[in-house]
């Protein structure tokens, strides 16, 4: 994806990346991207997956949408790794800003479980959710800075476009990847948000999934 990105939006749309060598600025949010849309899909379909299990043993079914996301943090280490690699090729240090890191990763896994959680008690009520879900996490992810910077979008819009908490985290990790000044209204808009997505989805869930076991 990051090489058709370059090729597509860096050469021929000529989009801007702030300074930041096209490939890099594609792969910096890709990186997180990957890690919350992958493991959105897998804590969305993770009930309806695990039906058998939740009919036979009793435990707390909210570990099986956290389980998911848990899971995909693997494969973004890995991918972290290549990444390491490019800022090697393009000659880009790191700077004090990657502490941020684990702070934005743990940010991405709760809204990644906050969302999780709600769509997987949906799912085991309405089967059609988990087909959309793929088609609705691709427009999510033209909504959200990774083939562009948010200072492309105008200043007008801009307070629109940090509803979505994803924007303020993209930002964010680019700022501590690339040693960038943080946009601390952006990244708190987001942490407001994925703590109330949190909060609401694991008051939905523990409400419907008294009936798990009877519909699954």
């Amino acid at each position: 994806m990051m090489i058709i990105f370059t090729l597509f939006f860096g050469r021929l749309a000529g989009i801007p990346s702030d300074g930041i060598p096209y490939p890099l600025f594609a792969y910096a949010g890709l990186l997180p991207w990957a890690f919350f849309s992958n493991a959105l899909n897998s804590s969305g379909n993770s009930l309806v997956g695990n039906s058998s299990l939740i009919t036979k043993v009793y435990f707390p079914l909210m570990i099986i949408p956290i389980a998911a996301v848990g899971s995909s943090l693997i494969d973004f280490v890995i991918s972290f790794g290549l990444l390491v690699l490019l800022m090697l090729y393009y000659g880009v240090g790191f700077s004090p800003n990657i502490l941020m890191l684990p702070i934005l990763t743990l940010l991405t896994a709760l809204l990644t479980i906050g969302i999780g959680m709600w769509i997987s008690a949906l799912n085991v009520k309405y089967r059609d959710v988990r087909y959309a879900l793929p088609f609705l996490i691709q427009l999510w992810m033209f909504a959200t800075p990774i083939i562009y910077p948010s200072s492309l979008i105008p200043e007008k819009w801009r307070w629109l476009f940090r509803i979505n908490p994803l924007t303020g985290l993209i930002e964010g990790y680019r700022s501590a990847i690339f040693g960038k000044p943080f946009d601390l209204i952006g990244l708190g808009i987001s942490i407001f948000f994925i703590f109330i997505v949190l909060i609401y989805s694991a008051y939905t869930f523990r409400q419907m999934e008294r009936s798990f076991a009877d519909i699954v």
